[in-house]
């Protein structure tokens, strides 16, 4: 995904962002998190980002 990511943006082209769910947590647990993160975030603060849950 990185390598992908960069070559995307390279283009010029953007993304709202990436998040890589925990095989640690349970589905529920995952969906809080994202959901804590969608709640608690500005609009473009993940753009053209890969993030690997959890945050926090």
């Amino acid at each position: 995904m990185p390598v992908h990511l960069a070559e995307h943006i390279a283009l010029n082209h953007h993304i709202p962002g990436i998040f890589i769910l925990s095989p640690k947590l349970s589905i529920g647990e995952n969906l809080e998190q994202l959901i804590l993160i969608a709640e608690g975030s500005f609009n473009d603060e993940y753009q053209d980002r890969i993030e690997f849950l959890p945050l926090f």
